[in-house]
């Protein structure tokens, strides 16, 4: 007899959760166990506080990767690889010095968003001409491996030996060095005992994790024994940590799988399989991604990405922002897609040429990033982009949630459902009609929530029903080019009012036709 009660209740409780879920997620960001952060590559301290406030919190990012902060080589034309050259540990870098860290971190953290140092632990400079100066004035002789900031003297380091090519040597690879950078011996106590003071003196101003940068070429014992030895977090967390080890599949005598039991690791085969696999930048082959990370590495190690600062600049291997509506799509497909215990989203800057570092000024300093939405001054913002940042929401919403009933169309469209949560749906090409889609969801409306975000207005974009048995029609746009992406994410979470009055299970629906310029 209480039946009636118990399903009037059950459907109030949903709507009332309905509602309060957008206002809720900003708070429960930092605690939620399927994680987004953004690379804002060689942004300045104070922007990277503005970002956090203004849009990284309010977006479902979990954190921020910073560009190395420790004093580094000013090189001529200041290129982006001299923040991978260190002078010494001193937090002094184009991004801002120690005072102006500890702002950001202070900032970020008050509204939820972790500070990700990249740090450099397995090297120092490559040989260097000797009126090479450091960003804090420091001086170095290269050329005899000696570093009074520091110091380090050339006993600090591996005997000098090149790499070159030969991969199936893993002594080779982990002490020899790394295109000509002076390699580190962190077996040696005095050298660890440097990088424990440097990574300490950033935690103590308030980064929570970790890129370990060319983890590949260290040996993950010696690692594994520095991070043991840092102090922990101020607030009790567990500090993150993910390190670099590229592999792309090939007969290589480290593999990733050696530095499990540090920490996450970057799986480097997505962004290549995305782009030579699936080839969404020119005839896309949607077979290659059912099943999609299957022959990569354990989904519970990685941290994906369609690019980063490396890959973006080798236009054979990895999507950038300079194609973007395939670079929309394969970031909506990763977001969408379980795989990968992190997810990363690249902020970049534009360049034409590979070297070029950050926008800035005629004094070399770096230009401000603005925050009204536009950008600005040569930055780029994918993160900020309404597919991407969209599909961001969505990545947190469908979080423990599985990939199930992956179907392919004729219209050379693939989906698949998250449920009970979810479903998403992509297509390539030319589209014609619509298309009939299992969306395993409860019989509803569904708003558009990409070009919401677009236009900045609720359910500002076109709206489909869901009928009985989860069935719907999905219709593209009017043909705009020869090249099409469709895309479309929906979500029990609600997103506005307006749709909560309509069922006890409220649908965000993410759509976006995106035209891309024949190539």
């Amino acid at each position: 007899k209480f039946q009636p009660i118990i399903e009037v209740f059950s459907e109030f409780i949903q709507q009332l959760t309905a509602m309060w879920t957008p206002i809720l997620m900003i708070f429960l960001i930092a605690g939620a166990s399927s994680e987004t952060f953004v690379q804002l590559m060689e942004w300045r301290f104070e922007d990277i506080a503005n970002e956090c406030e203004t849009f990284l919190s309010k977006n479902g990012y979990t954190g921020v990767q910073v560009s190395p902060v420790m004093e580094s080589a000013v090189l001529d034309g200041r290129p982006w690889y001299e923040r991978y050259q260190p002078f010494s540990y001193k937090i002094i870098s184009r991004s801002g010095d120690a005072v102006a860290f500890k702002n950001m971190c202070d900032r970020c953290s008050k509204v939820g968003i972790k500070i990700i140092v990249d740090v450099l632990m397995n090297h120092m400079t490559a040989n260097l001409p000797s009126t090479v100066r450091g960003t804090n004035g420091s001086v170095a002789d290269t050329l005899t491996k000696t570093y009074p900031a520091v110091p380090y003297t050339s006993e600090h380091f591996h005997p000098t030996c090149d790499i070159g090519t030969d991969y199936n040597n893993a002594t080779k690879v982990r002490v020899c060095e790394l295109v000509a950078l002076h390699d580190l011996d962190q077996k040696q106590e005095y050298v660890r005992e440097k990088l424990i003071a440097h990574l300490n003196q950033l935690i103590d101003l308030g980064a929570t994790g970790f890129r370990i940068d060319a983890a590949k070429h260290m040996y993950p014992d010696d690692i594994e024994l520095i991070l043991r030895r840092t102090k922990p977090l101020p607030n009790g967390g567990k500090l993150f940590v993910f390190q670099e080890v590229p592999d792309d599949g090939g007969p290589e005598a480290i593999k990733p799988t050696d530095y499990f039991k540090i920490g996450l690791v970057t799986e480097f085969r997505y962004g290549t399989d995305m782009y030579l696999k699936a080839n969404l930048s020119n005839k896309a082959n949607l077979t290659a991604l059912q099943g999609f990370g299957s022959k990569m590495m354990d989904s519970d190690q990685a941290v994906v990405f369609i690019d980063n600062h490396d890959r973006q600049r080798d236009k054979d291997r990895a999507l950038s922002f300079k194609l973007p509506s395939a670079y929309k799509a394969a970031n909506a497909f990763m977001l969408a897609w379980p795989y990968g215990k992190v997810k990363k989203i690249m902020s970049s800057y534009s360049f034409s040429n590979k070297d070029d570092g950050p926008p800035h000024n005629n004094d070399w300093t770096i230009k401000e990033v603005l925050v009204n939405g536009s950008c600005g001054n040569g930055w780029v913002c994918e993160h900020r982009w309404p597919e991407i940042s969209a599909m961001v929401r969505f990545a947190q919403e469908m979080n423990d949630t599985k990939a199930t009933n992956f179907t392919f169309y004729p219209n050379n469209a693939i989906s698949f459902q998250r449920p009970p949560k979810g479903f998403f749906y992509l297509s390539v090409g030319v589209p014609t009609g619509s298309t009939l889609v299992q969306t395993g969801l409860k019989p509803g409306k569904y708003c558009d929530v990409i070009s919401e975000a677009i236009s900045g207005k609720s359910c500002g974009g076109s709206v489909v029903e869901v009928k009985e048995n989860g069935w719907a029609n999905i219709t593209a746009p009017t043909q705009v080019t020869n090249k099409n992406f469709t895309i479309i994410a929906l979500s029990v979470n609600a997103k506005g009012a307006g749709n909560a009055i309509l069922g006890s299970t409220l649908l965000l629906l993410a759509a976006i036709w995106l035209t891309q310029s024949s190539k």
